[in-house]
């Protein structure tokens, strides 16, 4: 481990050594002093150095507590000064000239005077829409959102443009599976099911924007065959100490509740911040299933109906140091982490007959279940703005430590036609501990070889560790007996090692971005128990192009392409037993291959308010989730396979629209058909597919500066997925929010599904499989939140800076 972090390590010091030791020097100092309309010290101005010849920005810096600033260790030359507050005059001092005879100026006392013009425009509130398309991305502001109020980031997705999410938490974008998930631009390193549980406990009063990528460039791993979700967290970055304070409280058919308080310092050197969220949650789970198991010998009718209650209490926090060297090097520390328990009590009818709507005998279980997932990530992170030019450095460090288990029993009772024990219970347990730890590091360069063409290049490598184990019991003779046929161990490790080189360049109109990246995999997967091992070591480049040209004001049109993989996911190869009842249950594929995928987009845009993308997508060996009987157990399970090929077409049309001044709206119709075909299921070829859509519009009306209302609605056509054929889903949202106190209190009213339509039904789309499930969670909640902030307000001094002197700005896009 030791010498995998020199050697990733030993880009960054050299690289940092040789922009040290190239920057020019001298010994040259210019001094000063700013004071404001009342003859105080003004801190926290901006002050720029400019070259006197052409006014290019030397570099940066801001005034300090006692209105001073310092440029030193300047070489002889001819220098502006620039001094800048937003509600105050610009100033420019100067020229002055430092030569052999002038090493050294002290300027004249500055005193800006107060701009009434500048005032105003500082009063002016901007309001981000909830939508907002750029050029290779959409963003979703959450941060002032209603409908995201009391929501967490996994109900949030599904409110989304593009997005479904399905019953079990995986995502879908544009119709397509196989989306990456990343937290502060990092990579989550989880299962589906570790991911789900984060995003559910990730509070939406946390969330500050979520981006949709599409089609992301050589920079971004190669994961996410249909795109990657960056959801970033919020962080101040304003002077002084600040903070807010939240609490909320929602009702659908059982409570739900949640808080979060926020603190930030920032000094002209460092900024330390922190949040800690909490939720409590009660809510129903309802699952129906009908299905008839068919053999040669007969048929049998099963109708089971499955009532759960459950209660989850999550919290979540995040906390930073950022300590900034100088005006061009920064370096910080992060660290997030989360936490989510509960417990479950279902109740499983299953009615058995040998014909339809008859019933020869039944089993009634009851399955307590207690669960708890945690997490901690520990970031490193380091900035080097290494001229003015755009040339930097970025650095990261991560290590992450992730905890599950899973305590279920199963009680099942056999009842005959009259609802009496005709035989002993079956009464069985489990326990499923499982351990996750990842190792990452990575460093990220640019340099700019002028103003239109920049080359991007970056080294990274991680390393995941699992250990999973799951211990089943029986309970024989009233006592827990070992149930050595069903337990197992399963260890999964798996190294990645990957370099990228991203160049772009504008001409006249036009911009190109060519990328690849290449990418080598070292796994290993043990079934210990079983005594099976899975070895694969296999090293794959993935290129990518884009293209945009813009024909007029007006008009503007994009092309795209990009090679990508998805590996297993680690609870896919995982090849536990999961009972969701006696006849229903999940199993793991240790046995998965990676997923490739080439995929193609032609984009069009009419003055940025319809924005139109064509896409094509062939993947190899399709890693699909697909749900099968098995006739001789009378059983169902679900499982995943690779299929051999998927092909996806895909057409969206966003369009922001303002329909009044007062009323802006966001429209998002996708319409995708993607086809799934192998040679071999269950011992004969099959293909499905089906031309669906989906529909999200999203309305804000500001009936004044403090008072808004949302409204927001989806539809979700039919589609196939896999063996999966998936009825219609849709839902309305509505939302009022009410600022007071200068707007430090803000009151948000949300209902969410307002007319409780959302429900999850699904048959298969695979011939000679008879099944029908329905599955309902409680969706119809009504939600009231109340936000305090409170602390200093100042104008951020950053946002003053030049970009080539802002050390912290970009701190975001390196996720710090």
């Amino acid at each position: 481990m030791k010498n995998l972090i020199l050697r990733l390590l030993m880009p960054v010091l050299f690289l940092f050594t040789v922009s040290a030791a190239s920057a020019q020097t001298g010994s040259g100092k210019l001094s000063g002093k700013v004071l404001d309309e009342k003859h105080a010290n003004l801190s926290y101005a901006s002050v720029s150095l400019l070259k006197a010849k052409d006014s290019t920005l030397i570099k940066g810096s801001i005034t300090e507590e006692n209105g001073t600033y310092l440029f030193a260790d300047l070489p002889d030359g001819q220098y502006i000064i620039a001094i800048n507050m937003i509600g105050y005059a610009k100033v420019l001092k100067g020229p002055y000239l430092l030569n052999a005879e002038h090493k050294a100026y002290t300027i004249e006392q500055v005193q800006l005077v107060p701009t009434a013009k500048q005032l105003n425009n500082v009063n002016i509130v901007s309001r981000k829409p909830l939508v907002e398309r750029q050029v290779d991305k959409t963003v979703l502001n959450i941060e002032n959102s209603v409908l995201a109020a009391s929501n967490n980031a996994l109900e949030i997705l599904q409110k989304a443009p593009g997005v479904t999410v399905d019953k079990d938490g995986n995502i879908s974008l544009r119709g397509k599976k196989g989306v990456t998930v990343m937290l502060d631009g990092k990579l989550t390193y989880m299962s589906s099911e570790q991911l789900a549980n984060l995003l559910r406990s990730t509070e939406g009063n946390a969330v500050q924007t979520i981006e949709l990528i599409t089609n992301p460039s050589a920079k971004y791993d190669a994961a996410g065959n249909s795109g990657i979700i960056n959801i970033k967290l919020k962080k101040n970055r304003n002077y002084g100490t600040n903070g807010s304070v939240t609490a909320g409280g929602g009702y659908g058919k059982y409570y739900k509740a949640n808080s979060g308080l926020t603190l930030n310092h920032r000094e002209k050197k460092f900024n330390i911040f922190g949040d800690f969220n909490y939720s409590r949650r009660k809510q129903f789970h309802d699952l129906d299933i009908v299905r008839v198991n068919n053999t040669a010998a007969d048929q049998t009718y099963f109708d089971q109906t499955s009532d759960g209650i459950g209660t989850r209490r999550n919290y979540n926090f995040k906390g930073g140091f950022d300590y900034f060297i100088n005006d061009n090097n920064t370096i910080g520390v992060v660290v997030n982490g989360y936490n989510a328990k509960g417990e479950n009590d279902t109740k499983v009818l299953t009615l058995i007959g040998s014909q339809p709507l008859e019933t020869d005998s039944s089993v009634f279980a009851t399955t307590p279940n207690q669960y708890k997932y945690t997490g901690t990530t520990y970031n490193l992170n380091y900035k080097s703005t290494i001229d003015t030019s755009g040339q930097e450095l970025n650095a990261d460090i991560d290590y992450s430590r992730y905890n599950s288990y899973q305590n279920n029993q199963y009680n099942n009772n056999y009842l005959n036609l009259a609802g009496e024990p005709y035989k002993s219970p079956y009464i069985f347990r489990s326990f499923s501990p499982s351990d996750i730890s990842v190792f990452a590091a990575k460093v990220d360069y640019t340099y700019p070889f002028s103003k239109k063409m920049k080359l991007d290049a970056g080294l990274k490598s991680s390393v995941v560790s699992t250990d999973n184990n799951s211990v089943f019991e029986n309970f024989l003779d009233n006592n827990w007996q070992d149930d050595r046929g069903r337990s197992n161990q399963f260890k999964y490790n798996e190294n990645i090692n990957a370099g990228y080189l991203n160049l772009k360049r504008e001409f006249r109109g036009t911009t190109v971005q060519l990328g690849l990246r290449g990418e080598q995999t070292n796994s290993k997967g043990n079934s210990i128990t079983e005594q099976r091992v899975s070895k694969r070591h296999y090293l794959n480049l993935f290129p990518s192009l884009f293209v945009n040209h813009v024909l007029s004001k007006n008009h503007e049109i994009g092309f795209s392409y990009s090679r990508r993989i998805d590996r297993p996911d680690y609870g896919d190869l995982n090849p536990f037993i999961s009972f969701v009842d006696l006849y229903t249950y999940g199993i793991g594929n240790p046995f998965l291959n990676p997923q490739y995928t080439n995929s193609f987009e032609v984009s069009y845009s009419y003055k940025k308010t319809i924005n139109a993308t064509l896409g094509y997508s062939h993947t190899s060996d399709a890693i699909t989730r697909v749900l099968l009987s098995d006739t001789l157990r009378k059983t169902l399970f679900i499982t995943s396979e690779n299929l051999a090929v998927k092909k996806s077409y895909n057409l969206n049309i966003n369009s922001p629209l303002t329909i009044i001044k007062w009323w802006t709206t966001n429209n998002n119709v996708t319409v995708f058909y993607n086809k799934f075909s192998t040679p071999n299921l269950l011992g004969a070829p099959y293909s499905s597919g089906k031309l669906s859509f989906n529909a999200n519009t999203n309305h804000t009306i500001s009936v004044n500066t403090s008072t808004n209302i949302e409204m927001s609605g989806y539809y979700q056509s039919a589609m196939v997925e896999g063996t999966l054929a998936m009825k219609p889903q849709y839902g309305i949202d509505l939302g009022l929010s009410k600022s007071f106190a200068d707007k430090k209190l803000n009151v948000k009213l949300a209902a969410n599904d307002v007319f409780n339509l959302q429900r999850w039904r699904i048959t298969s789309a695979l011939p000679g499989q008879n099944y029908s499930v329905s599955e309902k969670e409680e969706s119809r909640i009504f939600r009231l939140t109340c936000t305090y902030r409170f602390g200093s307000n100042d104008i951020k001094g950053a946002r003053q800076r030049s970009k080539g002197s802002d050390a912290e700005q970009n701190r975001v896009k390196s996720g710090g």
